[in-house]
């Protein structure tokens, strides 16, 4: 009788080896790159920490320290970057708030809360606390009008916004642009082409400058509500292409076999088509929010005090125009925190739900 011996297990090094060093010209390479990695590494590392100024209010310390980063100005000035116009003594209702949707993202990630039921109700609640702690006028809360909104929380509100009223928007607009009366299709069809035609600037400049002049004095409201509205209108239409998508995905037995087992359309939907259709869209879905959360920034060009705008500020005094590159880069590892949780969230769903398997 013969025996079959199996080769060893590549280890981590002969990995390595036939990734990078197969040959001469990939060897030169690799270690030519290596060095200049480790060099820029080297000098990062000595200007963002190792030379780093770190202490509140210690400006005049930046000023004569000139090889390594002032995050002074970040434990000096952070409020105004967070809370932005926001009230002083009202600020522990602004951190509150966030941290409060923070706990909302968490919960949602826990796979019990995965239902048709409970995850809109756990986003309407943590939205409407939100509010309530932001906008204040009850609860023995002083009132604390929209135009004082600013910061980090600013951006939080409309992001939060926008998905909650985006995401059921799409819904609607998915399910109506593939209705069996040709006039229903052809014009939700008509206004998701329409809206995705225009950039999204174009769009929230309409809603909050140039709608007023064609809205009665009652209907005209908060310019933030207007630009949200417009904003999730723009999200709703590419939301709907995309859930839309991931409906024409499904084989067409799917639904035919439900019409067999005598179920309605919307349990059909509900139970059928849907689920089955986020499950294929979940990657567009997730880039989705992501490019939703980072075009936020846009509506400081309307003049909203968002967590640009803050930044902007907190580093545009005389005392602190030197820290202007530190300010960025904390703000840029704001949003790369968010960013990076919400893509590694939206990959470990795939691997749980078996995106592109059968």
């Amino acid at each position: 009788m013969s025996h079959t011996k199996s080769l060893p297990k590549p280890t981590a090094l002969d990995r390595l080896k036939a990734r990078f060093f197969n040959t001469t010209l990939n060897s030169v390479v690799t270690l030519v790159l290596g060095a200049i990695t480790l060099w820029i590494l080297y000098n990062l590392a000595n200007w963002a920490l190792v030379h780093a100024v770190w202490g509140v209010d210690q400006g005049d310390a930046c000023r004569a320290n000139r090889d390594g980063a002032c995050w002074s100005i970040i434990s000096t000035r952070w409020r105004i970057v967070f809370f932005g116009l926001y009230p002083f003594e009202e600020q522990w209702r602004s951190g509150l708030a966030c941290a409060i949707m923070v706990v909302v993202a968490v919960l949602s990630c826990i796979p019990w809360f995965w239902s048709a039921r409970r995850l809109p109700f756990l986003w309407v609640a943590g939205f409407a606390a939100f509010y309530i702690l932001m906008r204040g006028g009850m609860f023995g809360l002083t009132e604390v009008v929209e135009r004082n909104w600013g910061g980090l929380a600013l951006t939080v509100f409309i992001f939060s916004a926008v998905c909650l009223i985006g995401m059921p928007l799409a819904i609607c607009f998915a399910l109506l642009r593939q209705s069996s009366l040709p006039w229903v299709a052809r014009t939700v069809g008509l206004i998701i082409d329409t809206v995705r035609s225009l950039p999204l600037l174009a769009i929230m400049f309409t809603f909050a400058i140039v709608l007023p002049f064609a809205l009665p004095s009652w209907a005209i409201g908060e310019s933030l509500y207007r630009v949200i509205i417009g904003y999730s209108l723009f999200f709703a239409a590419y939301q709907a292409e995309i859930i839309r998508g991931g409906m024409q995905s499904l084989p067409t037995g799917q639904e035919e076999a439900a019409k067999a087992l005598g179920l309605g359309y919307w349990h059909r939907i509900g139970y059928i088509i849907l689920p089955q259709a986020f499950r294929n869209a979940l990657p567009p879905t997730i880039n989705q929010f992501v490019i939703t959360f980072k075009e936020t920034t846009l509506v400081t060009i309307i003049g909203f005090f968002d967590v640009m705008t803050s930044g902007r500020t907190a580093s545009g005094t005389a005392e602190w125009s030197f820290a202007t590159l530190e300010m960025y880069v904390f703000l840029a590892l704001l949003f790369f925190v968010f960013v990076f949780s919400l893509s590694r969230y939206g990959a470990y769903l795939e691997r749980r739900l078996g995106v592109g398997t059968r």
